[in-house]
């Protein structure tokens, strides 16, 4: 199937990596060991050490990813220009299961991709090698807004680091900020072959069917969003989330086990309530709202 399939997974990026993986572990995620990035700049070149590396909160449905510059001297893989706008997340991945077939469905809509972007890091230091395949929206002023097809999806889901004090099993949808909501849903739209819709609240959604084994090796089969909302209408599903700067990826659904109940006895009075459950703020996740459902 030539369009996306899920929400893959979030990325947030922090200068100091260390902050963020502290804040994460205190609302109640457990977190893979540190990795450093590595990958091919182009589609031709060699593979090459990044200054970048991840912790990550790996779901049953999905993942959130930690990100920062560990070597300010490597090249950055993005992170560094990230950071500039503010701290909090810039990454969104749709997961698909035929990179080629994207491809060529993308270079028919008219984007300029080159091809193929082949990464790959260690699970965990001296570990066995994960591998993916990653086309991105060229330009994209939202960040890095991409399709990701996971080559060893068993070895980046292990149930080491999958056991979260908050309960959480799934990432069920990403809410952005806009001045041109529109723009942006098209973009979105384009990248994973999927039509938008009205959102309920204001602006627009996308809806991703989902498949079996779409965003993890025993993944169900579940739908995701995408919401993008007119900066006017943010505090309606975020209650008190300012906005740093436009485009904004300023919050995050993740699906409990027990609707929010272990994440309301974890974290008590740090969390707010929101429309679609309790709200950690952005300024004690790292720079983006999530919310517990």
């Amino acid at each position: 199937m030539s369009t996306a399939l899920a929400l893959d997974h979030l990325g947030l990026c922090a200068r100091d990596p260390a902050p963020l993986w502290a804040a994460w572990e205190a609302i109640g995620f457990a977190l893979s060991p540190m990795a450093q990035q590595s990958g091919r700049r182009t589609p031709e070149g060699p593979v090459e050490p990044f200054g970048s590396g991840n912790r990550c909160a790996f779901l049953r449905h999905g993942y959130v990813e930690l990100l920062g510059i560990l070597d300010p001297a490597l090249f950055a893989n993005g992170v560094d220009r990230f950071v500039e706008r503010y701290e909090g997340a810039h990454i969104l991945a749709l997961s698909i299961g035929d990179a080629e077939g994207n491809l060529e469905r993308l270079r028919r809509g008219g984007l300029d991709i080159p091809g193929i972007a082949w990464l790959q890091r260690p699970v965990e230091p001296g570990g066995p090698i994960a591998r993916f395949a990653r086309l991105p929206f060229p330009d994209a002023p939202e960040g890095r807004v991409q399709l990701v097809q996971h080559l060893t999806p068993e070895l980046v889901w292990d149930a080491r680091w999958m056991g979260h004090r908050n309960g959480a099993i799934a990432l069920e949808s990403a809410i952005l900020a806009s001045a041109d909501p529109a723009a942006t849903t098209a973009r979105l739209a384009k990248l994973s072959g999927l039509p938008a819709e009205p959102d309920p609240v204001a602006g627009f959604r996308l809806r991703l069917p989902g498949a079996a084994r779409a965003a993890g090796p025993d993944s169900p089969r579940m739908e995701t969003l995408i919401r993008v909302l007119p900066p006017e209408a943010l505090p309606r599903l975020l209650p008190g989330v300012g906005i740093p700067s436009l485009p904004f990826m300023a919050g995050m659904v993740i699906r409990t086990e027990d609707g929010g109940a272990k994440a309301r006895a974890l974290l008590g009075p740090g969390l707010r309530d929101a429309p679609d459950g309790a709200m950690v703020p952005p300024e004690q996740a790292g720079g983006c709202a999530v919310i517990f459902a």
